[in-house]
């Protein structure tokens, strides 16, 4: 009984164990709450200003131009820098972004051209902190610790996207929307806090300096990897044609109101934190591709019933199902990229990631707006959407055999070996030089 619960329950070890995991825990959760209550607000903003689906797609146009540069140019940085240096003057500068944000509410008039030259810069500095965030967490925790750490890390977004949209769906309908770029401002100040107490994450020895070479080195070790080409290729399947998100505010006009609009942004958190919190059964699971594969297929069921539904409990429902499948498919990615990439090279894999994880979801908000304005309508984009990201989730099982017979010890064991290679051929070149 005393197993089958730690099976069934999230692994605190990392939080016990690490000072600077900590830390940079509590910093996270408590940006993420605030980012995410913004998230909501700026399509709302714009969808209020144009009443426009596709107007409110094109944020993530403005989003995915910065991202497909930066994730290579922060990326190349991460290994090259200290890391917590590039994620504490991103965030500096993202606080001053939703600094401008409130200037804006402030307005009478508010210019919607601002609301998308802030989604640009979000993006051109996300594009610089995540790949740091992504290379650095691997170094704050043994490696026997990382599934854990992963899950830890999952579990304090998933409950900011709870609270947060939940939160901003009340803010929204009851105050001002200054008051609420106001509530994000302040949370930028507390992780910038935290994230100051963290201590330096320098880059591994003989590190590669920032070049278009250095950034073709992490490419072709991507391309090298199936496994790795797996995460991304689903995951950007199951994002770009399952990932409704521009539609909610019409979605919510339909259900019940602003009121509404904060349950659907926070629904697929409640499947994502149901699924974090019995993630132990994940450390007893070696085939990780073939459970991406799964996980993915099964999100975009999820979406299809949201599609159908006309019933708000129903469509809640069906984005928490949609989001706990999407958690199981992210665990299983983020144990595989942390398991399998080498240190020397961990900062420019992560910019790789963080172009899989974000371009799907840029680009299926544009065409989940485009589709919306068709005879399909809001409903018809979102189903249509779910039941393409099931097919094209088994179409690559079918056409990547490598990536669904992936064995998660074997990856771990190669990290291992490249690691070792590495750290012998920096001292090589460190005797030369001497």
């Amino acid at each position: 009984m005393a197993d089958r619960k730690r099976r069934l329950s999230v692994d605190l070890t990392p939080l016990r164990t690490s000072r600077d995991f900590r830390l940079v825990f509590l910093s996270g959760a408590v940006t993420s709450f605030g980012s995410f209550i913004s998230y909501v607000t700026i399509p709302y903003q714009v969808a209020k200003l144009t009443d426009d689906p596709l107007m409110v797609g094109l944020i993530g146009v403005c989003e995915l131009a910065p991202i497909l540069i930066m994730a290579f140019v922060g990326g190349a940085l991460a290994d090259f820098v200290d890391r917590r240096l590039l994620v504490r003057g991103s965030e500096a500068a993202l606080a001053l972004i939703c600094g401008l944000l409130l200037i804006n509410s402030l307005s009478a008039e508010p210019h919607l051209w601002l609301l998308y030259v802030c989604a640009f810069l979000t993006a051109t500095f996300a594009g610089l902190q995540q790949p740091a965030m992504g290379a650095m967490l691997p170094r704050l925790v043994k490696p026997e610790e990382l599934p854990a750490a992963m899950a830890l890390k999952s579990l304090s977004m998933q409950f900011s996207q709870l609270i947060g949209p939940s939160l901003a769906g009340i803010l929204i309908a009851t105050v001002d929307l200054a008051w609420v770029y106001t509530f994000d401002l302040l949370t930028f100040a507390v992780s910038l806090l935290l994230l100051t107490l963290v201590k330096a994450v320098p880059p591994p020895p003989a590190a590669d300096r920032p070049s278009l070479s250095s950034v073709v080195t992490g490419l072709k070790y991507a391309k090298s990897r199936p496994e790795l080409l797996g995460t991304y290729l689903v995951d950007i399947n199951a994002m770009f044609f399952g990932m409704p998100s521009a539609l909610y505010p019409f979605l919510a006009d339909r259900l019940g109101g602003p009121e509404v609009l904060g349950l659907l942004y926070a629904a697929p958190a409640v499947g994502s934190m149901l699924a974090t919190v019995g993630s132990g059964w994940t450390e007893r699971v070696h085939r990780h591709g073939l459970m991406v594969i799964i996980a993915a297929a099964f999100w975009g069921v999820g979406i299809v019933g949201v599609g159908l539904s006309h019933m708000l409990w129903l469509t809640l429902f069906c984005l928490a199902f949609a989001g706990a499948a999407d958690m199981v498919s992210g665990l299983f990615r983020m144990i595989i990229w942390n398991q399998t990439i080498p240190d020397h090279l961990r900062g420019r894999l992560a910019g790789i990631e963080m172009l899989s994880y974000t371009t799907g979801p840029l680009l299926g908000q544009l065409r989940s707006g485009l589709m919306a304005r068709t005879s399909l309508g809001v409903g018809g984009s979102i189903w249509v959407g779910g039941a393409l990201c099931v097919a094209g989730s088994l179409a690559l099982a079918a056409a990547l055999p490598k990536f669904v017979r992936y064995d998660g010890e074997h990856g771990l064991a190669l990290k291992q070996a490249a690691d070792a290679e590495w750290a012998a051929s920096a001292e090589a070149r460190a005797a030369s030089a001497g």
